[in-house]
């Protein structure tokens, strides 16, 4: 598979709407990849907490409407990175979105982990509850987003409902970059996954992002990685070595723990 990861920047000086189409613009560059990832809350900044209201919309409000398009003119698989989601009762979710190569939407996630520690969006945004997957040609994703790469039953989960490609749109702070990469390939090591580590640059509401987005297979080794600006992060990978991988050191197989309730006596 051919995937491309857009790290983009946001710009506090950018408009919303110039940065959907930007968006819009970089995603049908990459025509000719299979799969394509945008990074976590790129139309308002994950650390933008101030702006969350003013900019959410209804799941198929405007973001979702570029990004369908986006995915049909490229021909690709997008996952669209997530947006702030209006819920019906007025609810905000960060929602991620994932288009086929002729623009249906095949799957939306409503992010598991909130952050924040009781302010921010731990505070602002309602908690997903279902963990999803989506079913490509090639390989089966597994969807995620930022600080949910701290909760490794998350990942165990996914894999359970059949993952072998563990998608994680991001806004990562630059501060705990370390966190970021350690944490990746911790997932893909645990899990005997590919994972694709998507993050943004610049700075969201004076907090510097992190970048580095990161491509990792199921040994743990890094594949790819982006440095700290603006940039699309290119790979080839081939999916069927997460299959080979889990065969030949069954791992996985060996689960003693969560595989049943626990009884007490």
């Amino acid at each position: 598979m051919h995937a491309s990861l857009i790290q983009m920047a946001i710009d506090p000086d950018e408009s919303v709407n110039s940065r959907r189409e930007r968006a819009a613009s970089l995603v049908v560059a990459q025509r000719g990849a299979d799969l394509v990832v945008l990074p976590e809350l790129w139309p308002v900044g994950a650390f933008s907490y101030t702006d969350f209201a003013d900019e959410a919309e209804p799941l198929q409000g405007p973001t979702h409407e570029a990004m369908a398009k986006a995915a049909a003119e490229a021909g690709v698989w997008l996952h669209a990175g997530s947006f702030v989601e209006r819920a019906e009762d007025g609810t905000l979710y960060n929602t991620s979105l994932v288009f086929s190569p002729e623009g249906r939407r095949a799957a939306a996630y409503r992010k598991i982990h909130r952050f924040g520690f009781d302010k921010g969006e731990a505070v602002l945004m309602g908690a997903g509850e279902e963990l999803v997957t989506v079913a490509l040609p090639e390989t089966i994703l597994g969807l995620a987003t930022c600080y949910d790469l701290r909760f490794p039953e998350q990942f165990r989960g996914l894999v359970d409902a059949g993952a072998e490609t563990l998608v994680v749109a991001a806004g990562w702070p630059e501060r705990r970059r370390a966190h970021w990469t350690l944490l990746a390939q911790a997932r893909a090591v645990e899990n005997q996954a590919y994972v694709l580590a998507v993050g943004s640059s610049g700075t969201h509401a004076g907090v510097e992002q992190a970048g580095h987005s990161i491509v990792v297979d199921p040994w743990g080794e890094v594949l790819a990685e982006a440095g700290p600006a603006e940039e699309v992060l290119t790979v080839e990978f081939d999916p069927a070595r997460t299959v080979t991988t889990r065969e030949q050191f069954p791992a996985l197989k060996d689960r003693r723990l969560g595989l049943a309730p626990r009884r007490h006596v």
